[in-house]
């Protein structure tokens, strides 16, 4: 043990110790140097707005700004926007990012996801309309045929066209309904005379 203290107390010890101490030190600066230059530390790029953009658009404003993107599908149409245009990004505009940074977007599609029309023949037009507003289908009118049943749906229409159940049409479509005003058919009552 004395030895090993008398070692630690020698020139040779202290001299390497020295160096050692040097070397760390001119390591770990050299390490955050290359570190800075190679993060491009304090260097940022402004996120740009890309909303309501074309999707063409978008990826030469990306390659301009120095970023990537991926394209996200979205299944929300929103009117408001053109179809096939972005409408939403993340990060949002205005972040300050690295160059390189990906850029997630969600992209409008061309239309409203198509729904299965819900069967109502032979329901009320009250629960009716609630079924098809719960599938995002809305009633444009009603229309009354002489059928017994009052407020009955016997069949449904989509721009002039008979549906049935089952049928896929585009959400917040109109559907026109037809009823039965309470009144029994003439062909009904012609063939109760015959009888």
């Amino acid at each position: 043990m004395r030895h090993f203290l008398s070692f630690l107390k020698s020139k040779t010890f202290l001299i390497q110790l020295g160096l050692a101490v040097v070397a760390v030190v001119l390591i770990g600066y050299g390490i955050l140097k290359w570190l800075k230059s190679s993060t491009n530390h304090g260097e940022f790029v402004e996120v740009p707005d890309f909303s309501k953009m074309s999707v063409i658009e978008m990826r030469k404003a990306v390659e301009d700004a120095g970023l990537r993107y991926q394209v996200l599908d979205s299944s929300n149409y929103n009117p408001e926007y053109p179809r096939f245009s972005i409408l939403e990004q993340d990060p949002p505009a205005g972040n300050k990012v690295k160059s390189n940074r990906k850029i997630y977007f969600t992209v409008n599609p061309s239309g409203y996801k198509k729904v299965t029309v819900p069967d109502i023949i032979q329901v009320t037009q009250r629960n009716a309309t609630s079924m098809l507003r719960a599938v995002g289908l809305d009633v444009q009118r009603v229309t009354y045929i002489d059928e017994l049943g009052k407020d009955m749906v016997y069949q449904m229409k989509h721009k002039g066209k008979y549906l049935k159940p089952g049928d896929k049409i585009p959400k917040t479509s109109k559907i026109e309904l037809i009823c039965g005003n309470g009144t029994v058919p003439a062909k009904a009552r012609i063939q109760a005379d015959s009888q």
